[in-house]
């Protein structure tokens, strides 16, 4: 079993989009799925149709067996999903009580015997969770806008990566939200800076047809399959694919 967090410590780039899109493509793929949101927004969760209320509360977190407990079906073959709530805003708290950078890590494993894939839907922090998360994750998927502010956002992390001894090879940046009518998304999309070296040759578009994942609360691949994003999701998950195996 491997574990993919897709995460960025800057909010609105489109990452619960791309955890969703990834996590339904890898099932479709034959790869049984667990998207893991640990969002407090929950915004995956809803994407995917879930009961509310049913995310891993304090006590829970100590067992792994009462997180599986949660485990809940989706709509779609092979893709499982263990919901958020608010009460994901205390888990900074709840992991530095037990002395968890490797709590969350302990839970995913004891998920191996049932999934080929864990996908973390992960908050905007950098913090003691997103520590963790480092821990846990065979591959942090980073969606980068195309503007200096992502940009920096994204040196931030692999600056923090370096402070803290783990491996820069961990972290693969791809492009969201790309808008080919500006000329700053064309020109770094051309010519990627040297902090996106080895970026992704997908870049998700900022569409429409992303924008509607709330409307039909799907993945884009269910309702729009022919669309530009859709196809762009696609190419993404090709790329990730031989990486999580």
């Amino acid at each position: 079993m491997k574990t993919l967090a897709v995460y960025n410590v800057k909010g609105g780039v489109g990452k619960t989009a791309a955890a969703v899109n990834l996590s339904y493509l890898a099932a479709a793929s034959g790869h049984k799925t667990l998207l893991w949101d640990l969002d407090p927004q929950a915004a995956a969760s809803w994407y995917l149709q879930t009961r509310p209320g049913e995310a891993p509360s304090k006590s829970q977190w100590k067992s792994a067996a009462a997180i599986q407990g949660l485990i809940q079906n989706t709509a779609y073959d092979k893709l499982d999903l263990i919901p958020a709530g608010a009460d994901n805003r205390h888990l900074d708290i709840w992991l530095r009580k037990d002395d968890g950078a490797g709590v969350l890590k302990q839970r995913v494993k004891a998920m191996a015997a049932d999934y080929d894939l864990v996908v973390l839907d992960c908050p905007p922090t950098l913090s003691h969770l997103a520590d963790s998360i480092f821990a846990a994750a065979d591959l942090v998927l980073v969606p980068v806008v195309p503007t200096h502010l992502s940009l920096r956002a994204l040196k931030t992390l692999i600056d923090y990566f370096k402070e803290s001894g783990l491996p820069r090879s961990r972290l693969k940046p791809f492009f969201s939200m790309v808008d080919r009518r500006r000329l700053l998304h064309r020109l770094l999309l051309e010519q990627p800076p040297k902090t996106m070296r080895d970026v992704c040759g997908a870049a998700i578009p900022y569409a429409s047809a992303v924008e509607r994942m709330g409307e039909y609360r799907a993945p884009v691949e269910v309702h729009e399959s022919s669309s530009f994003a859709a196809q762009a999701y696609r190419e993404l998950w090709e790329e990730i694919e031989p990486l999580v195996r």
